[in-house]
């Protein structure tokens, strides 16, 4: 197996990695409008008696506590998750219209959930989403079932984790077969765990919820994975609810562009406004608001371990962390083309749903945190494994903001 590298674990690796985030800026929060009631969230007991309504659902831990809801049926995705208490809010964008449906469509089944098991590249002549000699367009674009429809076989299961396995064939855009075997892990981590990976003792006005997904994968063929026909990575995205007042927050690594080049990769979809990307003093603040289609990306040499979020309207913290083996630079690139350099992609992205185009609708809206392993040359028989932990901190804003300083460098 290789070396899936070491997640942070301490509040001095966040504060590095993060540095003067600025995330928890004295932005006012929405105010309702005179005579217009505000719009009742969506519990987390209520998405999971919906989500059983259609299909098998597995929660991790206690009625009233930190939970999570998972559906094998979907990949063994995390839907959605709670910090417990009286109100047990929802985390995970839930698209309702599709499951409700018991329908699968052409493209993309886009059911939502926080953590989602994918494999790359998305584009380009390695391509898992396009055929030979396609067009890289949304009518050829198709989303091999494998990470769309396939259900995942639950091999083992606890009150805190629960583990499934998947084995597939698929073809690229080179026409290289690759045959696998998914292995992913679901772990709730309680809240002595939390304090630990964030080096602090959190206060009684913060509630939290943290899980991990283990995910390996493993070359279950007769040949070795090389690069001349092509590599796959683990991809593991996350669809959360949007804001107005979403900030997504991406620290990079400071230097000069002709030693580690371009600090963000923003044009994956056109060039995003500057009034919704900012890059300054270590840190990226784009914009989660689910109103404008808009896709980020950083590489290897500026990216960190670690990303998050702040969405002031409901006061919650949404951090990251992931595994970056040291000194990794291969990752595929998902760019929608034919590449000149199909190893120089993307370690983390975000992405910002919206119309995709005039009077269209938007997939969502949603926003998401994204993090891939490096391109895996695996012989027949090897293992990789990328880990992908979610960490949400909510509760009195003023206890929030001040964690949001402690953990996040921030300045208000």
């Amino acid at each position: 197996m290789m070396n899936p590298g070491r997640l942070p674990s301490a509040a001095a690796a966040v504060l590095l990695a993060l540095g003067q985030a600025g995330c928890c800026s004295k932005a006012p929060l929405a105010k309702p409008v005179a005579g217009v009631p505000p719009k009742k969230e969506i519990t987390f007991p209520e998405n999971v008696a919906f989500l059983e309504k259609h299909v098998e659902v597995i929660t991790l831990g206690q009625a009233g506590g930190p939970r999570v809801a998972i559906v094998p049926a979907y990949q063994g995705r995390v839907m959605t998750s709670t910090v417990g208490g009286a109100a047990n809010p929802s985390h995970g964008w839930l698209n309702y219209d599709l499951i409700a449906s018991g329908k699968t469509g052409p493209h993309i089944n886009a059911f939502g959930g926080e953590d989602r098991f994918w494999l790359g590249p998305e584009g380009g002549q390695f391509s898992i989403f396009f055929k030979k000699d396609d067009p890289f367009d949304l009518e050829h674009w198709q989303t091999p079932a494998v990470i769309d429809t396939a259900p995942y076989k639950v091999t083992s299961r606890t009150d805190s984790e629960v583990a499934f396995r998947h084995e597939a064939t698929i073809k690229n855009y080179s026409a290289t077969a690759f045959s696998l075997r998914i292995d992913r892990t679901v772990r709730l981590l309680d809240r002595v765990r939390i304090g630990e990976m964030l080096g602090t003792v959190l206060s009684e006005g913060i509630r939290a919820v943290a899980y991990e997904t283990e995910n390996t994968l493993t070359n279950t063929g007769d040949a070795a994975w090389a690069k001349q026909g092509g590599l796959l990575s683990i991809w593991i995205l996350g669809m959360y609810k949007h804001s107005a007042q979403t900030t997504v927050l991406v620290p990079y690594v400071e230097g000069d562009e002709a030693a580690l080049g371009p600090i963000v990769n923003a044009d994956y979809f056109g060039t995003v406004p500057a009034d919704r990307l900012k890059v300054a003093d270590g840190v990226i603040r784009f914009s989660g608001d689910g109103q404008y289609r808009s896709k980020i990306g950083l590489t290897p040499q500026r990216a960190k371990p670690v990303l998050g979020s702040y969405d002031a309207t409901r006061q919650l913290l949404t951090l990251v962390q992931y595994t970056k083996p040291e000194g990794a630079i291969d990752y595929v690139n998902s760019m929608w083309e034919l590449q000149d350099e199909p190893f120089r992609g993307d370690v983390v992205n975000s992405y910002n749903d919206g119309p995709p185009g005039p009077g269209a609708k938007p997939l969502g809206p949603f926003y998401e945190l994204e993090s891939s392993s490096p391109a895996l040359a695996l012989k027949p028989g090897e293992s990789a494994t990328h880990l992908h932990r979610t960490i949400h901190l909510q509760g009195d804003e003023a206890v929030v903001r001040q964690l949001g300083k402690t953990l996040l460098g921030a300045i208000e």
